[in-house]
């Protein structure tokens, strides 16, 4: 089926207050708008209220909208921005990047922008998007690296000692609710790198937790 003839769409919105005091009424009736001048089948909408500062893994209707696209093969996930497919470059890079390699069309309401054009190749603003996202979460890294470095510097300075402190290992059980999201994927089957994606964890360290919990 290609692109033209996949009609399907769903939308996510998201807003980061958890009262009344925002709601995802008007990101859906925008969106349900654009899916009905494009006509495009609506079959789904997810509405999810969390801080933005939370973790794509930690958000749960964004999982089940990300996956009931690619289980369903639905042709277009419609959303208000890109900054609520994650919480900062690097997440938004890798939801990107994943949907894209599912053949799954992404539109921007804010930029105006659809990942894939009428037949399902990457649009012109693609490769441009995904360069800058890319770009940007190099940038962020350095800066990363470049506090990190510093304080170590200082901390160094004063008198403090690196390495961890003796008895500091973590038990199983911490290890279990520190990745619970990660062993949940595990569990469910998923690949690795698609795992690592999801949750913004290395794959050396979702091998190892594979590993580790003996998941199979």
């Amino acid at each position: 089926m290609s692109h033209t003839e996949n009609n399907t769409a769903a939308i996510y919105a998201r807003v980061s207050s958890t009262t009344d005091r925002q709601n995802t009424e008007r990101q859906v009736i925008d969106l349900t708008a654009y899916a009905n001048r494009n006509s495009l089948n609506l079959v789904k909408i997810y509405e999810e209220h969390i801080s933005g500062a939370k973790r794509n893994a930690e958000r749960p209707v964004l999982m089940d909208c990300i996956e009931y696209c690619k289980g369903n093969h639905v042709g277009t996930l419609l959303v208000s921005e890109l900054s609520r497919l994650g919480r900062n470059t690097f997440e938004v890079l890798a939801t990107v990047r994943d949907l894209v390699d599912c053949h799954i069309n992404v539109y921007f309401q804010k930029e105006q922008m659809n990942l894939l054009d009428g037949n399902g190749k990457p649009s012109l603003f693609t490769p441009i998007l995904i360069a800058t996202l890319s770009t940007c979460a190099e940038m962020e890294r350095e800066n990363i690296q470049y506090r990190l470095n510093s304080g170590r510097r200082v901390y160094i300075e004063k008198g403090g000692q690196l390495g961890r402190k003796k008895g500091s290992v973590k038990s199983h059980e911490q290890k279990e609710e520190q990745y619970k999201d990660v062993l949940a994927y595990l569990g469910k089957g998923y690949k690795i790198a698609d795992i690592a994606k999801l949750t913004g964890t290395s794959t050396s360290t979702v091998q190892r937790l594979k590993r580790e919990f003996q998941i199979r």
